[in-house]
């Protein structure tokens, strides 16, 4: 049996906000609470690259056909609010993950700025020694971008660049966007059907 897990989503203003719907449909399968937020630029990349959307994600998921464990619930919260539980160390989570990460954003955690409640939550989660997965997407990287990374490796987040694999040769947009996210869920240590894991040539 699952145990019921508090997650944090959050989609910034980089290309790629159809990652951090995918997660949130898989996401939703499991018993988890998740506390989620876009930032005002990520509402403009999400609204070009997928569709302005005009109701509540939960709804939303449900009506684009994602299976809700019966424990699932989700909670939006806006990136302004500071004083929503998560911006505190004492609410206790189990990770967070961006999806996608803005160079804006990354660089304002790397530097321990929290100038919004997604900046806030990140650098609670390092404080606290809590997962932090970022989906960083730029290319190319310049030096600036990779000293932050190195910063943030250092301080104890996991770099996930939404870097597709092609192993398990991917037919559709959708198998691409699932390689990436599945490797979130595998380092959240939730179970998934999202990809199959590399066996070796000829198995």
């Amino acid at each position: 049996m699952e145990l019921k897990r508090k997650l944090v989503v959050a989609v910034t203003g980089a290309s790629g906000s159809i990652y951090g719907i995918r997660l949130m449909r898989a996401l939703v399968a499991h018993p988890v609470e998740v506390f989620f937020m876009v930032s005002s630029a990520g509402q403009g990349v999400m609204a070009h690259e997928i569709g302005k959307m005009d109701q509540p994600l939960e709804r939303f998921l449900k009506n684009s056909g994602a299976r809700f464990h019966k424990q699932a619930a989700v909670f939006e919260i806006d990136p302004e609010d500071l004083f929503a539980p998560i911006a505190s160390g004492s609410f206790r989570h189990d990770g967070m993950v961006i999806a996608p990460c803005s160079m804006n954003t990354l660089a304002a955690i790397a530097s321990g700025v929290t100038g919004n409640l997604i900046h806030r939550a990140a650098d609670v989660c390092l404080k606290e020694r809590r997962p932090l997965i970022l989906l960083p997407r730029e290319t190319p990287l310049s030096l600036i971008h990779l000293k932050n990374m190195y910063r943030l490796a250092k301080a104890g987040a996991i770099l996930l660049p939404p870097c597709p694999g092609f192993y398990n040769r991917p037919q559709t947009i959708e198998d691409l966007v699932d390689s990436v996210v599945a490797r979130v869920l595998d380092h959240l240590g939730l179970a998934h059907d999202l990809s199959k894991p590399w066996k070796g040539k000829g198995n």
